[in-house]
């Protein structure tokens, strides 16, 4: 069977939408090209910046270039849309309003695997943009599956460290702040991480040694997998 085209909503950032694909390519079980999934990539690293928006509060709204980029995807023949970035996913209902396709939801998959993981009353640890605290993106989905979701208490270096990757890749200071925030937070009893950054993908590997992560992006690539070669979705993109 030949696999499905999957669409993605990339340039956020550039290098984190990279290591989606090649992750994408070591997750298929291909003994050839032709076995490989198709990837129609909208590599689009001037959507407005998250951060200003939901940070800052300045800058142009980035969900009409999401839906638009949306729409190109559909139209380029993607039977289901993915995005490698946590914070954009507050936008995700107008990317769903914009097309007809699935929309694979990396909020959703993560949160579900955590739940299953910990379950009811457990305590969950998120290393993201602090963006995702002031919109509740990942709170309302923990409560929800009633998981206590915990935020590191220095923000403003999460902030830097996401900066500095954007800027010139991982380095050791970037690697250092992830490190202090994991430690943090698992000393708060957030043992089991979310890495819900997908510049933090890039440094997974610089979690505290007393933490389990859960990379969000891996969970994103096992699911536009099944998504690909035939697996069943739900109405939010997700395996059934």
């Amino acid at each position: 069977m030949t696999p499905k085209r999957i669409g993605i909503l990339g340039g956020m950032g550039p290098e984190a939408t990279v290591l989606l694909m090649q992750r994408v390519i070591a997750a298929t079980p291909a003994r050839d090209d032709a076995d490989h999934i198709p990837l129609l990539v909208d590599m689009n690293p001037q959507v407005p910046s998250r951060i200003a928006r939901l940070i800052e509060g300045r800058g142009e709204d980035p969900g009409p270039v999401l839906a638009e980029m949306a729409r190109r995807l559909e139209t380029g023949g993607a039977t289901a849309l993915a995005m490698p970035c946590n914070t954009a996913h507050h936008y995700a209902p107008e990317i769903r309003a914009a097309v007809e396709v699935p929309f694979i939801d990396m909020v959703a998959l993560s949160v579900a695997r955590a739940a299953e993981r910990l379950g009811p009353g457990g305590k969950l640890g998120l290393l993201g943009s602090p963006a995702l605290r002031r919109i509740g993106l990942f709170d309302r989905a923990c409560a929800e599956a009633g998981l206590t979701l915990l935020h590191p208490q220095d923000e403003d270096a999460l902030l830097a460290a996401i900066r500095a990757i954007k800027a010139h890749g991982p380095d050791e200071d970037s690697r250092a702040a992830l490190r202090a925030a994991s430690a943090d937070l698992a000393r708060r009893g957030a043992t089991l991480q979310l890495v819900a950054c997908t510049e933090f993908s890039l440094i997974a590997g610089a979690l505290a040694p007393e933490a389990e992560g859960i990379d969000t992006l891996d969970l994103l690539v096992a699911a536009i997998r099944d998504a690909a070669l035939g697996a069943p979705t739900q109405e939010d993109g997700t395996a059934a």
